[in-house]
Parts: C-alpha cells; structure tokens; sequence
C-alpha cells in the first residue's frame, strides 16, 4: 500500500530538518577536539565525548593522553591526531600560521585540502617541520623523526637551506640530525597503532561529510567550504567549497552540490560501486551504476547514468539510460532521459532500467 505524502507533510518535515540542523554547533574555531577515545586530558581536565566540539586546544594548551587517542581540526580539511602516552602543545592558532610542539609520543597530520596562504608546521625536538601539500605525515617525538607516507615537507634542521622530503621518505629530527631523508618501510609504518587509527578515523570522516552535506544541502544552511556537524555522527565533518576531493587514503569529501554522487559502497581511488562492475582505478577514479551500466572515468551512476564531471573525472553520463562520454579526458555527453555522448581514453556508457 502506498502512502500519498501530502505538501503540508513535506512542509514540516523540512521545516523540522531545518530547525534541528539550526540548532547544532556553529563552524569551530583551529583547535577544536573532534573525538576522544580513552583517557584525554586538555591542560590536565580530563575530556570525554561530551567536550568533543566544544573544548579547543589553544595557545600554548596542552592536549595529552595516556591509554587514548584524540583528534583536533586545524585549517578546514586538516586533522592533527596524536596517539597514546602523546602530549602536544599549540604554539599558533592562526589559520595562516598554525603550529603545534609535539612534546612526546607520537602524530599524525592528514591534510585533505592545503592553500598556498596555509603555514602548517610542527616542532619535534626543536626542528620545525612545514607541511607543503597535501598527504599524511607520522610523527614520533622519541626518536625525533617525520615520515612522510603521502606529500611533501620541509625540514628546517638548521642547514644552510631546509631539505626537503619527500613521499615515502623520512629525516631524523635535531639540530645534529643527518642533513638528508632515507626511504622508510612502508609496511612497518603501515602497522602502528597511530597510523591504524588515522586510516579508521579518516574513513568515519568521509561517512559523516556524505550526511553533512545532505543535511546542509536539504536544510539550505551552506556557509561556504570548512567545519560542519554531523549530528548522526556527533562530530565535525569537512565539507570542500566545490566538486569531490580525496583524502590521502581514498576516502572522498563531498561538497554539498556534489553529494547526491555519494551512493552506499566505497572502494578508495576506485570511485564508488553500486550493484554491477568496477571502476578503473586510481588514476581514472570511475564508478559503476547502481542497478547496472559502467561510467569509464566517472564518479557515480544511478540506476545507469548521470555523473556530473569533476576535477578528477571531467565526463557525465546520462541518468535513467542512454550512453555517456567518458574516460581519461573524455567529453561531455548523455542526457537526463537518454541520449549518448563521446568516448575518451577510458570511455564508458550507462544503460538504464
């Protein structure tokens, strides 16, 4: 039996979804703890999930744990994480200066998304390590290094000039460190604990920027790219100013006007599957159509078709049926009822109901 929903229905319960997304936090400031887990203490107060979104780490604060892990929002799309028996002090909350002293244990930085204005840095056994793009970077305070699993970083170890490191390479950390990175074992890295955490709550991260941003955009309450509250998952979600970007570990921010591409499975570098084939890869990030059809290069189709073209995969596909351009640099084509479009390097189609 079908239930007619009448527009008075609709009416309340957008005004309903409206008010509830109105009531949650406003946009937080640098610094502010997104998630605790175990014991968690911000200037020797102990934390719990309650403080999460309302305690901030300021300067010269200290956030510690000991059987923990915290997280903390730095600029909009970068996360510091520090992991057990850590302790880190922010030294500059500036969003165009931003460091933080990591006085033991360990962190990790993600940086989702980086703008040139951004100086993020971190202080380790007192080198300042400049963070340059986007990627991840573990950091240990015990054996004072950085390893740069993904990105670039500047070293400032008191040389002439800053010595540069790059993706999968580490440096020692001191005043009389070796002036130079050596490539590290991935595998080894890949396996401690912090790193395990960051990957997880990088995951959940990209969960809760797909509810964000549908709540944003079916509540009309979009301020531009930054923080916003995701009250399913009860913290802070990154949601980018425009199109799709990807975290160092696959995982895809949607900007509101792009969430409807966000469908129920995600493969990272591989775009997002529904119930038929596979997509491409890495570099040419495509999807598969729920209920069928393939979109080469493209980022999502439903019930067969329409993926609006992004930075990543610059095609669309018709939605409900028809065939649509594709691949590597693929054109334009498809309409919203059918049609076809070009083909492209990795050129693909979406075959409707």
């Amino acid at each position: 039996m079908k239930t007619k929903m009448t527009g008075s229905w609709v009416a309340a319960i957008l005004l309903t979804a409206g008010l509830a997304y109105a009531d949650n936090p406003p946009m937080p400031q640098l610094g502010t703890v997104n998630y605790v887990e175990g014991r968690v203490m911000l200037n020797e107060q102990t934390l719990t999930q309650k403080s999460v979104g309302a305690a901030t780490l300021e300067g010269n604060q200290v956030l510690s744990t000991t059987e923990g892990n915290a997280e903390v929002l730095l600029t909009p799309g970068v996360y510091l994480r520090i992991g057990h028996n850590s302790e880190a002090r922010m030294l500059s909350a500036g969003l165009a200066d931003t460091k933080i002293e990591l006085l033991r244990g360990t962190a990790s930085v993600e940086v989702t998304q980086l703008y040139k204005e951004n100086n993020i840095g971190m202080i380790v056994n007192g080198t300042l390590v400049r963070i340059t793009k986007h990627g991840l970077y573990m950091f240990q305070a015990e054996q004072p290094a950085v390893a740069v699993v993904d990105g670039e970083a500047m070293v400032y170890n008191g040389g002439k000039h800053p010595l540069m490191v790059h993706k999968l390479y580490e440096a020692q950390l001191g005043l009389n460190a070796p002036h130079k990175e050596k490539r590290f074992n991935k595998t080894e890295v890949e396996s401690q604990p912090l790193y395990l955490w960051t990957k997880l709550r990088s995951e959940y991260e990209s969960q809760a920027n797909v509810d964000a941003a549908r709540n944003v955009e079916d509540a009309g309450m979009w301020n531009g790219p930054g923080w916003y509250w995701d009250p399913y998952w009860d913290f802070y979600s990154f949601l980018p100013g425009d199109g799709i970007l990807y975290s160092p570990f696959g995982w895809g921010f949607f900007s509101p006007g792009y969430v409807w591409a966000a469908p129920m499975g995600y493969y990272p570098y591989h775009g997002y599957a529904g119930t038929g084939g596979v997509g491409p890869g890495r570099n040419n990030p495509g999807a598969v159509g729920r209920n069928g059809g393939r979109v080469g290069g493209g980022v999502v189709a439903r019930n067969g078709g329409y993926a609006r073209p992004t930075m990543r995969a610059p095609m669309s596909t018709a939605r409900m049926g028809g065939f649509g351009g594709g691949g590597f640099r693929g054109g334009m084509g498809g309409g919203f009822h059918g049609g076809f479009g070009g083909g492209g390097f990795h050129g693909g189609m979406a075959r409707g109901r």
